[in-house]
């Protein structure tokens, strides 16, 4: 298991509540594991993206599961006279080690001076996404002046270990499995109970399309393969996430579909007190995604022991193992998800693909992932930051 971490002083910087995306919640479920064994110093935002970026409200105060007591509000990413301020802030801590959080190059300009004036710390990015899934002109180089200012990386897939590679010669890192989100299991809720909560039958067949809805999480062909599974199953596509307006496009191909009876939309962000009835009432999560680095549904999934359906993009296939904890499929083939969800049903493999899930626990704990961070910012023995 390695050597018991050093207490250390850390300084992180990242989205939590009120904010309301998955990476707020991972940001606070690490700090709540490195606050065990280290002393941390969490730095939220008080502006994270203008509102021309994210149009919709970015906070929600009424989901509070994890409000944190010890944050300062304190960064504006859009102000560099705020960042003198906390870069001041952060060098009167004098932190072993400085933990930012990547996940799209709006953020280049903010971090890239943070860096720069706090200097002889130790900077060590979590990079969920080194570029962005919608690419835009120059934002491979604006990755590159911020990420090339840290010590430090650490990827949730190989294929974000390629993009890093492809802009930083030979950087010190680490390729480590996204956590789980194992905080949504509340009610340890029944399939049953969850179920009649969502009005659905006991003997439907029910698969689960989760989180915001955007054009590359590929929905318009598990639309397409539920055209083939109502003639074979007797069975429910849920549909829980926001459409961010966009939803037009997703009605039209259910009615080209004739598949109105088979799939029961929740078009909103999804509180985190919502969330288990979908799913503890489904029996099978699918991610029919076009492109991917990595996903947090799939460790949503894992938590309840759920099996996925996955496609074979980007890091998908380093957490979802074919025939094992789930299907990996390949891209945009509507045919091949019809294919693999009929197998599932016909030949009874949840009860193996759970088994696989368990085996697989603690590669997805938080315990794990701090070991990850301590062995490559060279607190532990190196022998706990790959898998």
């Amino acid at each position: 298991m390695g050597k018991q971490c050093k207490r250390r002083k850390i300084v992180m910087i990242g989205p939590v509540y009120p904010y309301k995306t998955g990476l707020s919640y991972y940001v606070s479920l690490l700090y709540n594991q490195l606050h065990n064994n280290n002393e941390v110093f969490l730095i939220s935002y008080t502006m994270q993206y203008p509102k021309f970026l994210y149009r919709k409200p970015q906070k929600d105060y009424e989901d509070d599961v994890l409000k944190l007591d010890d944050v300062n509000y304190m960064l504006h990413t859009a102000n560099p006279f705020n960042w003198l301020k906390v870069a001041k802030y952060i060098k009167k801590i004098c932190p072993d080690l400085l933990i930012l959080q990547w996940m799209h190059p709006y953020f280049a300009p903010c971090y890239y001076m943070l860096a720069k004036l706090v200097k002889k710390i130790k900077i060590l990015y979590i990079c969920h996404n080194v570029f962005p899934h919608e690419r835009f002109p120059a934002d491979k180089w604006l990755t590159a002046i911020a990420l090339k200012q840290a010590d430090f990386y650490i990827t949730h897939s190989n294929s974000d270990a390629e993009d890093l590679k492809s802009i930083i010669r030979n950087p010190k890192m680490a390729i480590t499995v996204h956590p789980a989100y194992n905080f949504f299991r509340r009610e340890n809720m029944s399939k049953q109970k969850a179920r009649e909560r969502l009005k659905l039958s006991e003997t439907d067949k029910v698969v689960l399309f989760f989180g915001l809805v955007r054009e590359y999480k590929g929905l318009k062909h598990l639309l397409n393969a539920m055209a083939i599974l109502k003639e074979k199953l007797q069975i429910k596509l849920l549909i829980a996430g926001d459409f961010a307006g966009n939803r037009e496009v997703y009605d039209g191909l259910i009615k080209k579909n004739a598949i109105e009876e088979n799939v029961i939309i929740t078009d909103q962000h999804i509180p985190i007190s919502e969330v288990e009835k979908f799913f503890a009432a489904c029996d099978l999560v699918v991610l029919p995604y076009e492109s991917a680095t990595q996903s947090g549904v799939i460790q949503v999934a894992y938590s309840f022991e759920k099996p996925v359906l996955a496609t074979r993009v980007g890091g998908l296939p380093d957490v979802v193992f074919d025939g094992e904890t789930g299907y990996v499929v390949e891209p945009q083939n509507a045919g091949k998800i019809a294919e693999a969800v009929i197998d599932f049903y016909e030949n009874n493999r949840s009860d193996e693909f759970v088994k696989g899930i368990e085996r697989e626990k603690y590669r997805y704990s938080w315990e794990r992932m701090e070991k990850v961070i301590s062995s490559l910012t060279g607190n532990i023995d190196k022998t706990q930051n790959e898998g």
